[in-house]
């Protein structure tokens, strides 16, 4: 017989642990199913500088460890495990996991963020969970590298606000743009062009990241010329976008064409009764922990609020 739940949060990060904490301790006995990345995005940050409650800090996975403890503490059951397929229809919901358990939930909080995308370069990924100078979020990390000289790559708007953003820390910023004009909206290519300490490189893609433990240059290669060259930086930001992770609810809940699911504004709704969403895999403007935290606090108290109307508890 499938097992059935009052609550299932399918997601750990921030906004999954919020979630847990808030569903526990209003007695829903919520279960945690992880994900491929158990804590999200926060286990690849080394230093967490912004999130309120740490005022020395803390590196992303000793926070996740912190939201962990403290989402169990009240009674949560967290599984380290992967969701690979929903069923929406009806009033009880079905999921299953990786290995063929299948669950029946009540209430669905969606919490599975999104993953940022990378140039697919050897060491990219490495440096940035080593905090050897690659990130991708000007705002978490941008702070690190005031004063210093940094690469942002990428032609969109994503790109145009990290680099206008790091502009305001850094003497330089290089865009590298891989073509010989910006995907960005008109009024984001303005203010980057507006914006003296931002050199634009053309017609330019990245061949490779100079560094040890951490970046010392990139060097690049112009599309056009073939000609290499490499620039002096300290921080490389890859700015060319986020794929949220919502695949597998494709067909059951509504999304933008990006795959962000859409919620009733100023709740944690979904389309679908019962079904909550919370933190980057609906936010595709601020992405922060402590916004995600925040949303998953909201999918808790709407999930809560559903179940009371529902007459399950």
């Amino acid at each position: 017989m499938p097992e059935r739940v009052k609550c299932l949060i399918i997601g750990s990060g921030p906004a999954g642990y919020t979630a847990a904490i808030y569903a526990a301790r209003a007695g829903l006995e919520p279960v945690v199913y992880t994900g491929m990345e158990p804590g999200g995005q926060l286990m690849i940050t080394t230093e967490v500088e912004n999130y309120p409650g740490y005022p020395d800090g803390k590196t992303g996975p000793e926070m996740m460890a912190d939201f962990q403890k403290q989402a169990e503490r009240f009674g949560t059951q967290v599984r380290f495990e992967v969701i690979s397929k929903v069923d929406f229809e009806g009033p009880i919901h079905k999921v299953w996991t990786e290995s063929g358990t299948e669950i029946e939930a009540h209430t669905v909080i969606i919490s599975t963020g999104a993953s940022a995308k990378w140039l697919g370069l050897p060491n990219e990924e490495r440096l940035a969970k080593s905090g050897g100078g690659v990130s991708a979020c000007a705002v978490c990390d941008g702070f690190f590298y005031k004063g210093k000289d940094v690469a942002v790559v990428g032609g969109g708007d994503t790109a145009a606000e990290e680099a206008t953003y790091l502009a305001k820390l850094c003497p330089t910023v290089h865009l590298l743009v891989r073509r010989d004009e910006m995907r960005a909206s008109k009024i984001m290519q303005e203010r980057v062009l507006k914006t003296p300490n931002i050199k634009i490189h053309w017609n330019t893609s990245t061949e490779e990241i100079v560094a040890e433990d951490h970046v010392t240059a990139v060097r690049v290669v112009n599309n056009k010329t073939g000609a290499k060259s490499e620039i002096p930086i300290d921080g490389f930001f890859v700015a060319i976008g986020h794929k949220p992770n919502t695949d597998i609810f494709k067909g059951w809940l509504e999304m933008d064409d990006v795959g962000y699911l859409k919620s009733v504004p100023g709740t944690a709704h979904t389309n679908i009764k019962g079904v909550f969403v919370s933190g980057d895999a609906a936010d595709k403007v601020y992405r922060q922990a402590v916004t995600a935290a925040g949303t998953g606090c909201m999918a808790a108290l709407d999930a809560e609020r559903y179940l009371v109307e529902s007459e399950v508890i």
